[in-house]
């Protein structure tokens, strides 16, 4: 499959999770937002994911009014420098309408780039944070089910909206996310004859509004785009080749999935409807 073999997709499209702050988009940003408007991506949600990065995901989103929006938060592999000034700051920037969601936050076990026990005190402020705004939760998890479940138990009944980003887990994790009535981010994992094949089996099992899409750009470069770019970064314009393959495995056309994903990310996030942003 290729980009251009994609087709034309009539609903505009929302990639629910881009690192556009990230220093490789430095030299072409502007460039990086054209390729996906032409791609059909109407609308992205920046992720937030550090003390520095969180408030250039803001300024982003009012830089593009309407177009980009904004998470706030502090990813487990920077839990670290989690202080009470840096919760005073996510606390800021959530008061402002640009900033959809807490987070991106969580746990990662994976590789342990903060201390467990750092990254569990970072998780459980971002929570309460998410419990005193009732804004929807941006979350990660990465070897570390049973301890997420644990800590996102002790706030039952006080949260608002969550959805479990750039979801790889098992079968057993969908269905446990699932009978939370989360939400699931499905990327171009998706598409990696490596590591990804048992997700082509388990999207079926999503619930349509509970599916959402998004690139984690840069990072996760579909690997059945074709011809694969030289320099490997993965964009919000892929996110329609991500939808193709989604369509396919969950036995639906095109147009359903992209017309599910963009209502139930446009619900999730409260977002204007197109009408109204544009």
């Amino acid at each position: 499959m290729t980009l251009i073999d994609t087709p034309l997709i009539d609903t505009p499209l929302i990639d629910i999770g881009a690192n556009l702050t990230h220093d490789s988009f430095d030299h072409d940003r502007e460039a990086v937002l054209q390729r996906a408007r032409a791609a059909g991506v109407a609308r992205m949600v920046v992720t937030g994911a550090c003390r520095a990065h969180s408030p250039r995901a803001l300024i982003l989103a009012q830089t593009y009014p309407g177009e980009l929006f904004a998470t706030a938060g502090v990813h487990p592999h920077h839990a670290i420098e989690y202080t009470d000034e840096c919760d005073a700051e996510m606390r800021a920037l959530q008061a402002h309408p640009e900033v959809v969601a807490v987070g991106e936050c969580g746990l990662d076990y994976n590789r342990d780039f903060s201390p467990r026990p750092a990254q569990r005190k970072a998780f459980e402020r971002q929570l309460q944070i998410g419990a005193d705004t009732g804004k929807p939760l941006f979350l990660h998890q990465r070897d570390a089910h049973d301890d997420f479940m644990a800590m996102m138990k002790n706030f039952d009944g006080r949260l608002g909206p969550a959805v479990v980003h750039c979801f790889t887990g098992t079968r057993e994790e969908l269905f446990a996310y699932l009978d939370q009535d989360w939400h699931i981010g499905i990327t171009g994992w998706l598409c990696d004859e490596r590591r990804g094949t048992h997700l082509r089996e388990l999207v079926k099992h999503i619930p349509a509004n509970r599916l959402m899409i998004e690139t984690d750009a840069p990072y996760l470069l579909p690997r059945t785009v074709r011809p694969q770019p030289s320099h490997r970064r993965n964009e919000p314009m892929y996110l329609a080749h991500i939808v193709e393959e989604l369509a396919r495995d969950r036995g639906e056309s095109v147009q359903a999935v992209a017309a599910s994903t963009t209502a139930t990310a446009t619900a999730f996030f409260r977002l204007p409807t197109a009408s109204a942003a544009s």
